[in-house]
């Protein structure tokens, strides 16, 4: 990301406000992400929780309406790499290391929740992914989140891998795959 030049921000003081708003307003045509984060930042009656809900809506949408009997496990996939470009969408936009993690649970519960079936595919792709975010998980709360908030995650994420390790595919993972979320003393 570029740093603004001191030469770049005279000049932006120099603009009268019509042109700032008119330059604005262009930048944000252009940028959905920085409209959402300044839609965020600016307007009082979007929230956190509303934000929250319409990325999990997304991700929703993801799972159900992108996915595709044919190449499904592929497609399923593809919806774990975008759902996660999602919750990394919602941190930039309100800078709440808590939501993305709240998201990538929900991620991981749509996974399981509803094509825990596809796990004993011959294709390994789609249980590779999912195991690869929760082995990712819990460092990421371990690295995000105050110690407090710690506990708040250890049951569901304790769930999510024993439902992972119950699966004979976790024994030929390229990667370690925990047993449990483990909090340090």
């Amino acid at each position: 990301m570029p740093v603004p030049s001191a030469d770049f921000k005279k000049a932006l003081k120099r603009l009268s406000e019509t042109e700032k708003e008119a330059l604005l307003l262009r930048a944000v045509r252009r940028d959905a992400e920085l409209y959402e984060t300044f839609r965020f930042e600016l307007l009082a009656d979007v929230t956190l929780g509303q934000i929250q809900e319409e990325t999990a809506d997304r991700i929703h949408e993801l799972f159900n309406v992108a996915v595709t009997g044919r190449l499904l496990n592929r497609s399923l996939v593809k919806a774990v790499r975008a759902s996660v470009q999602e919750a990394a969408r919602a941190r930039r936009i309100t800078k709440n290391k808590q939501l993305e993690i709240d998201l990538l649970v929900y991620v991981l519960r749509q996974c399981i929740d509803h094509y825990s079936g596809q796990f004993d595919s011959v294709y390994d792709g789609f249980f590779n992914a999912t195991a690869r975010l929760a082995a990712r998980l819990p460092a990421l709360v371990l690295k995000s989140l105050h110690e407090d908030l710690w506990v708040e995650y250890k049951a569901e994420l304790d769930g999510v891998l024993r439902d992972l390790h119950a699966r004979s595919k976790s024994r030929h993972l390229k990667f370690e795959l925990p047993r449990q979320f483990e909090i340090p003393e």
